[in-house]
């Protein structure tokens, strides 16, 4: 199967761009409810399955050893902006491990935050690892290293953590992963189907209803995200506002390339959408219809005007065009 027709931008009454992309929608029990495009299109989840990376940070009892509670769960989940309360969390997480920005091996990078940017611009200094969006994840990385007493590269795809995420992640996908790209933070990302990506937040969905040790873990995970909506994006963040929007109800997760990922606890159900383009504000778009579809969002609230209905303004705000979604999709 091909990929569909989701997400339109017209201008001019002339459609200007379309994004084509795959999303499906699993129950609990892994089984798809609804697809559009290719459910086996194998892709990269980049940082939409950040929970599955942190799994085996909870699971293996690093969290509760060395003292991660839900706010850090929540940064072990996310894609910061590097806000201070991002970074300032991220310190102190270090220093209670005894380490520092130069044990991350995320690489710097300048923090997307306005405020964040200005200091260091105004300061005249480089922005660090702690800035990095993946610093959260790989404080994860390093927490779960000291448990397993294993050595400094926790990046490396054969060291003791990321053979755990790997097996972790590929348990809860349902698949073997045909392999691994390097993401942006340096860190392996293992490929999968949609439908696994989807089968793997529909089992997040309904862990709080399980009691075995995988249950209690995905559903702590979700819960930290849920309760810490801004350190899981960020002010103004399409992570952020959605979760916000649906009262804390459903975790929502975008990755890199146009991937983003629901999961939704009163519906146990999980959802995963790839935009093939990786258009960021397709994937947006896409995320928020299937959520008002699902029933999990209202269509009213002002964040859906913000990401679909709302119409795209120029810098001097007049109204130029529409995003629309493609017909066939989440109609």
């Amino acid at each position: 199967m091909k990929a569909v027709p989701m997400v339109e931008f017209w201008r001019g009454g002339m459609l200007e761009s379309l994004h084509y992309g795959h999303a499906v929608i699993c129950d609990a029990s892994g089984a798809i409810v609804e697809a559009w495009g290719d459910p086996d299109a194998v892709i990269f989840p980049r940082s939409s399955c950040k929970m599955l990376q942190a799994l085996p940070l909870v699971e293996s009892g690093a969290a509760d050893a060395l003292g991660v509670g839900p706010s850090r769960l929540a940064l072990a989940c996310a894609s910061h902006q590097g806000a201070a309360v991002h970074s300032d969390l991220v310190t102190r997480w270090l220093g209670d491990l005894g380490l520092g920005d130069n044990d991350l091996r995320c690489g710097p990078q300048m923090p997307r935050d306005a405020d964040a940017m200005k200091d260091v611009l105004c300061k005249g200094e480089s922005p660090c690892r702690i800035h990095n969006n993946c610093s959260g994840k790989h404080s994860g990385f390093l927490t779960l290293a000291r448990h397993l007493k294993s050595g400094p590269e926790y990046h490396e795809v054969d060291h003791p953590v990321q053979l755990a995420v790997k097996q972790a992640f590929e348990e809860v996908t349902g698949l073997g992963s045909p392999g691994y790209g390097i993401d942006g933070c340096s860190a392996p990302n293992f490929a999968t189907t949609v439908h696994g990506l989807a089968r793997a937040m529909a089992l997040f969905s309904a862990a709080h209803e399980g009691s075995n040790t995988r249950s209690r873990a995905a559903a702590r995970l979700v819960a930290a995200m849920t309760a810490f909506p801004e350190l899981v994006a960020g002010e103004g963040r399409a992570c952020t506002n959605l979760m916000r929007a649906m009262g804390g109800k459903v975790a929502v997760k975008t990755g890199a390339e146009a991937v983003f990922v629901a999961i939704l606890p009163e519906n146990r159900m999980g959802v995963a959408l790839k935009i093939l383009d990786g258009g960021g504000r397709a994937s947006e778009a896409a995320i928020v219809a299937l959520l008002i579809r699902l029933g999990a969002l209202d269509p009213g609230h002002p964040v859906v005007k913000e990401y679909l209905t709302g119409p795209l303004t120029n810098f001097a705000g007049q109204a130029v065009g529409e995003r629309r979604i493609a017909p066939g999709f989440a109609a």
